[in-house]
């Protein structure tokens, strides 16, 4: 059912009409970066940030668990960002992220494959060296050269220290052990699926933002929707089953939004043309980007 079908009440506002365009400051920017020309396998990830705009239709602006009406921030929508992909795509992405921070208090990008979480952290800012970085993904993405499997090594090769990562839900079966040897001896903090099932999502959160936040950093959320059991994300190509829940990423995603440090979340790595006809994976992604609109309600 496409949004134009969708029933109207004007006691019911839908949260796709939260948002104005991309003009003066605010609460919370989105923007799109349809990257996939990079990706290690081929996908259709550019045609999300289409897909996910619509389906913010199907959600209301009220967060009833906190009593959070989005309606009273200013949010707006930056548009996508044309052709995002390889050197000069990731030039466009880093000038149009370069001033971005001045003006909204948190940029949430859609992408697009995981390539972007390199060119918009990098746009967004010219030192790295005091910037934490968290992940929740699957995978570690420190392989080398250009793809949507490098950009954490990518960051790390452009100054980031890698003590000020920490990559959350790391799979088994997923990585190999060269990579987990990289993330080692670059000192980088590995919360795995498996230390996961022992600890609540509030203490890890927590956990996280301590370490990439120490001593005042701001933070880049890296949103790796293949963290994800496959069951909830089947639109993730790499996702695999024994993933957390929807449930667990949604809750993450609006616990970090809250943390001032935080400036910018990317949601990445879901193929619109490989979703379920009930559209679950892009379904999941329209409401982390109404958690993290709820979190940053809620500084």
């Amino acid at each position: 059912m496409s949004a134009q079908k969708l029933s109207h009440d004007e006691n019911w506002p839908r949260a796709n009409t939260l948002f104005s365009d991309g003009s003066g400051t605010s609460d919370f920017a989105l923007i799109g970066i349809p990257a996939h020309k990079s990706s290690l396998s081929p996908t259709s990830a550019h045609l999300t940030p289409g897909a996910v705009r619509e389906a913010l239709a199907r959600y209301s602006t009220f967060a009833g668990s906190t009593k959070t009406d989005l309606s009273e921030c200013t949010m707006v929508d930056l548009g996508d960002i044309n052709d995002p992909d390889l050197a000069e795509g990731e030039a466009r992405v880093a000038a149009v992220a370069s001033n971005l921070l001045i003006k909204h208090k948190l940029l949430v990008a859609i992408g697009g494959d995981n390539s972007i979480t390199y060119s918009l952290a990098r746009g967004l800012w010219k030192d790295l060296s005091n910037v934490g970085v968290i992940t929740f993904d699957a995978h570690h993405d420190l392989r080398d050269g250009q793809s949507n499997g490098s950009p954490i090594w990518r960051l790390i090769q452009a100054g980031l220290p890698g003590k000020n990562i920490v990559q959350i839900g790391i799979s088994d079966f997923a990585n190999s052990l060269e990579y987990s040897k990289r993330a080692e001896e670059n000192g980088i903090t590995v919360i795995s699926r498996a230390m996961m099932r022992s600890q609540s999502i509030e203490k890890i959160v927590a956990d996280a933002l301590s370490i990439a936040g120490a001593n005042g950093r701001e933070i880049y959320i890296d949103v790796d929707v293949d963290v994800c059991d496959r069951s909830v994300a089947p639109a993730c190509p790499a996702s695999v089953p024994g993933g957390i829940s929807a449930d667990e990423l949604r809750s993450a995603v609006r616990l970090v939004a809250k943390d001032s440090r935080v400036r910018a979340i990317d949601i990445t790595e879901i193929d619109a043309a490989l979703d379920t006809p009930d559209q679950r994976t892009i379904r999941l992604a329209a409401l982390l980007v109404l958690e993290a609109a709820a979190g940053v309600a809620s500084r």
